[in-house]
């Protein structure tokens, strides 16, 4: 086939693959964030409710145990798909690195077979094993969670700053290292950056739910536990996710200069750039926005007077879309302090009074915060994502030239998203039956006496 053939079809197709794999990315991570973390928090429910003997702290792990299962399905299907797409979607970059940075793809293989027995064991578990073993077999499901997170983003952090490979004249890959490659100077600050993200995904959603439930008149004590322990795991990660946030800034302003300057919307490299805050990029120049003077060289160099490198240091065709980047830096950054304040809100009354706030006003920023928490992460994927355009491996393969120049993405693309409406109704309509159903038993110890199963108890069970 004539190569221009090929490459016009690629260039076609460079929209349904993007669109897919932005949409299949953007649902799962969510997913994954319950995966990463609520396994953890609902374990601690558990482990808390034992200490104390308090009924209704495992009556809360039991009903999260159960909608974590819902959860841990939805992704697991979610995450499938997004397997087979790096492959059909993405057929140069596979094959021209596949020996690099496949190898985190294998081991989070590994990773999700784990949690998913675990997982299994831990859901049947209740009612069979005693409280100690029941919550020991939770730790291969929160280890492996994590594990799997993080192969995931050590892939994509190399997609950020590749190592582990020399090219040679041809520019055919050789010498690949993939224990190099999978540990980069970016995979450190974008996994504690994800993982710490999980965690605040997941808190202030489910404090979200609970919060919501607290404005309608559902004032019992299992429901204020369910707004307070996540509440409480997603307000101590939030400062610290504050701070990892300006480690990855330096890693970007280091590795990734033109996604910072379209962060910023920074034309011209400067000695003592202003931190630019809203507005829009048109013309070579940011409009409408609030600048902090020397507040970007501040950040990134500790001088005031540091010299920030602009989009003038690169071609045209090297530049992201500075619109969208910047944009969506801006709002990952103010809902982030946004939740912020929230955390701190709640912090500050819980340790002078033991007790949230007493005001409607607070539980309407809960209900509102797991939303936001969502809509952040969501935002800082596309800048990472849509910062490191038109590169699919930064700097040295093109998004074009990885694409597949098959036909029919666009097919995929529409059946890819009916898969995930399909799963966004049946998801959504089986965790509403579970709140509407909730098992107000506590879950029964294995020394307890049997039910009597002449009443057909056992069989319900």
């Amino acid at each position: 086939m004539d190569p221009s053939v090929v490459l016009a079809d690629a260039a076609e197709n460079l929209v349904p693959a993007r669109m897919q794999m932005a949409l299949s990315l953007g649902w799962h991570i969510v997913f994954a964030c319950f995966g990463i973390a609520f396994p953890l928090i609902t374990v601690f429910t558990e482990w808390r409710g034992h200490r104390r003997d308090d009924a209704a702290r495992l009556e809360l792990a039991h009903t999260w145990a159960r909608a974590m299962g819902v959860l841990f399905a939805a992704g697991a299907v979610s995450g499938t798909l997004l397997s087979f797409e790096m492959g059909i979607l993405w057929p140069g970059l596979m094959a021209r690195f596949g020996e690099v940075f496949g190898f985190p793809f294998v081991l989070e293989g590994f990773a999700f077979f784990v949690e998913a027995i675990f997982v299994g064991v831990y859901l049947f578990g209740w009612n069979r094993l005693s409280p100690r073993a029941h919550m020991l077999s939770a730790v291969p499901m929160i280890v492996s969670g994590m594990a799997g997170a993080f192969f995931v983003v050590a892939a994509n952090a190399w997609m950020n700053n590749p190592t582990g490979f020399r090219l040679d004249e041809d520019g055919r890959v050789v010498d690949a290292r993939p224990w190099a490659a999978m540990f980069g100077p970016s995979t450190w600050p974008q996994v504690t950056h994800m993982l710490l993200a999980a965690y605040m995904v997941t808190g202030f959603t489910i404090a979200s739910v609970y919060a919501v439930g607290m404005l309608r008149g559902r004032r019992e004590r299992r429901h204020y536990l369910g707004l307070v322990i996540p509440l409480a795991f997603a307000a101590v990660v939030t400062p610290v996710q504050i701070g990892v946030g300006d480690w990855i800034a330096k890693a970007v302003a280091t590795n990734q200069p033109a996604k910072l300057a379209a962060m910023e919307g920074l034309f011209r490299t400067t000695a003592g750039a202003p931190l630019s805050v809203g507005g829009l990029y048109r013309d070579d120049e940011l409009h409408g926005a609030l600048e902090l003077p020397n507040g970007l060289s501040l950040l990134i160099h500790h001088d005031p007077g540091g010299v920030v490198t602009g989009l003038d240091a690169f071609p045209p065709d090297e530049r992201p879309p500075v619109n969208v980047v910047h944009l969506a830096f801006d709002t990952m950054v103010s809902l982030g302090f946004a939740l912020l304040l929230v955390s701190a809100w709640f912090g500050w009354t819980w340790w002078r009074r033991r007790r949230i706030p007493q005001t409607p006003w607070f539980l309407r920023a809960v209900a509102v915060a797991g939303a936001a928490s969502i809509v952040a992460m969501e935002a800082g994927w596309i800048v990472t994502e849509v910062g490191r355009q038109p590169w699919t491996v930064y700097g040295i393969l093109r998004t074009a030239e990885a694409v597949s120049p098959a036909p029919g993405l666009y097919f995929g693309l529409y059946g890819v998203a009916a898969v995930y409406a399909v799963l966004t109704v049946l998801t959504v309509y089986v965790l509403r039956r579970l709140a509407r159903s909730p098992d107000t038993r506590a879950p029964q110890e294995v020394d307890a006496p049997p039910p009597d199963r002449s009443t057909g108890e056992a069989a319900v069970r």
